[in-house]
């Protein structure tokens, strides 16, 4: 009942937000590079793009090539290892058994669920949806005005033609790399579990949505920071040891 009530209540969102404000279209402008391609020094950052910038539409190319940045990212293998030993320690999946042959599997279950998912949310559904994957930073605003944004992001989400829609590749393709997952988890394949799964997925994707939408400003903090003078009027660090 509770999960019937959170779609009904994720659809009505979506539809309140299509009508959304869209950033600015010029089809004649290229697509903005990302500056920073990992967000915090682990979380994956090519699908990031300034809600500010010129919209520019994406090829289906070109977002199949951002879902297999993401999927095949340097951080992505360490992170399967390390969540994989919570997996094993909480005997998760326990057709997989102990020792090294379970964690092996749990870690080959964990990369595939990241690389699965990202490549359908990212890059095969949006392709096949005419939507888009990006998510469009907002970058001003309240704090809770700019959570609020990122995480409704993963219910609307501009069309090729920069028009509001709701976000059926999140979804979508989300359901579809659960259903793809039934193939190597072999505990747990009821209906309840592949939803919790899908709401666990698409929760995660919100969470992404808001460190990455906070990124830079957590950055420029830092580089203020460690930029700054020191109480006692020395110059800091990095300009003292240039200026040597």
């Amino acid at each position: 009942m509770f999960v019937r009530h959170l779609v009904l209540l994720l659809t009505i969102l979506g539809v309140s937000f299509a009508h959304a404000q869209s950033p600015p279209t010029d089809s004649s402008q290229p697509a903005p590079a990302v500056q920073d391609k990992r967000a915090y020094g682990v979380l994956p950052n090519n699908r990031s793009a300034e809600a500010s910038d010129p919209f520019h539409a994406l090829t289906a190319r070109q977002k199949l090539t951002i879902a297999a940045k993401d999927s095949f990212d340097g951080a992505v293998y360490p992170t399967a290892a390390i969540f994989s030993v919570v997996y094993q320690a909480e005997n998760q999946n326990p057709s997989f058994g102990q020792g090294v042959k379970g964690y092996a599997q749990r870690v080959g279950g964990a990369f595939g669920d990241q690389m699965i998912g990202n490549m359908m949310t990212e890059g095969f559904a949006p392709a096949l949806l005419h939507e888009d994957p990006r998510y469009f930073r907002l970058g001003e605003g309240s704090g809770v005005r700019r959570v609020w944004y990122a995480v409704t992001r993963i219910i609307v989400t501009p069309t090729d033609k920069n028009h509001m829609t709701f976000n059926f590749a999140e979804w979508g393709g989300n359901a579809a790399a659960v259903a793809i997952s039934n193939a190597y988890y072999k505990d747990g394949r009821n209906a309840d579990d592949n939803m919790e799964k899908l709401l666990v997925q698409c929760g995660t994707d919100a969470l992404s949505n808001v460190l990455k939408e906070f990124w830079p400003d957590v950055k420029r903090h830092f580089s203020k920071k460690k930029n700054a003078p020191s109480i006692d009027g020395a110059a800091p660090a990095s300009t003292a040891q240039s200026g040597q």
